[in-house]
């Protein structure tokens, strides 16, 4: 069914008020989120760009937050807001490596990557079978989640923004997947064993506890083979001193 454009930023609206319609409208637009990111990378996020969709995710809900009926149509206005966010993000990967990527926009002013220069003969990328997994493991997930009480925009509320904690979150990620019980524990009593991770990862629990939303979305990433929600919260990278694979 096609929503009319007025209805769609009456959606949009409604959402920024109840986290549980903003959860709803995300899982209902990512094959929208997920063909913005091909549209940058031109191959599937499952092609090592998971974390291009992770980050266009981001962008979408930050979008929908920060959306008003001004700014006109809202998938327009959140596909720049995506877009935008993928090209700062190659940029600033681009100034720490020195080395000139195929995605990369040709210059300040054109902001088309290079890659867009040559002929794309992927087939189908945004498979009906893809999106259909996407929507069902996006729905099973956020039912998980509610079982702890939390939504996806407290997830993306509460992920870490500095490297420092990025860090910490990351060795608790890798600590609890050397030690299976933990995640075990944690499904079975809807508790994120902090004082365990900040132990056996050596981190301090105070940061943990800060990020106790984010941590348990990850841990839960690894209970049961989210695949592709794994892409959508791999923020932790092998560089920074986590584990993300």
């Amino acid at each position: 069914m096609t929503v009319s454009t007025s209805d769609l930023a009456g959606q949009v609206l409604a959402a920024q008020a109840d986290s549980q319609a903003a959860d709803a409208f995300i899982a209902q637009y990512m094959p929208f989120i997920r063909s913005e990111t091909i549209k940058f990378t031109h191959v599937p996020p499952e092609q090592g760009h998971e974390d291009e969709l992770s980050i266009a995710m981001f962008a979408f809900y930050q979008a929908m937050l920060s959306y008003q009926r001004i700014k006109g149509p809202f998938l327009a206005y959140s596909a720049r807001i995506i877009r935008h966010r993928l090209i700062d993000e190659y940029r600033k990967q681009q100034r720490h490596s020195g080395v000139i990527s195929l995605y990369q926009p040709q210059s300040q002013e054109e902001e088309a990557p290079l890659l867009e220069q040559i002929p794309d003969h992927q087939a189908d990328m945004g498979s009906h079978q893809q999106r259909m997994a996407s929507q069902e493991e996006i729905a099973e997930f956020s039912a998980q989640l509610d079982t702890f009480g939390i939504t996806f925009s407290q997830v993306a509320d509460n992920c870490p923004k500095q490297e420092r904690t990025l860090r910490a979150c990351g060795q608790a990620l890798a600590y609890a997947r050397s030690a299976p019980q933990l995640l075990d524990q944690m499904v079975a009593t809807r508790r994120l064993p902090l004082a365990e991770l900040a132990k056996g990862a050596g981190v301090e629990r105070k940061t943990l506890e800060r990020h106790r939303k984010y941590l348990v979305a990850i841990l839960l990433a690894f209970t049961n083979g989210y695949e592709i929600i794994r892409g959508h919260l791999c923020h932790i990278h092998t560089e920074k001193g986590g584990n993300g694979q």
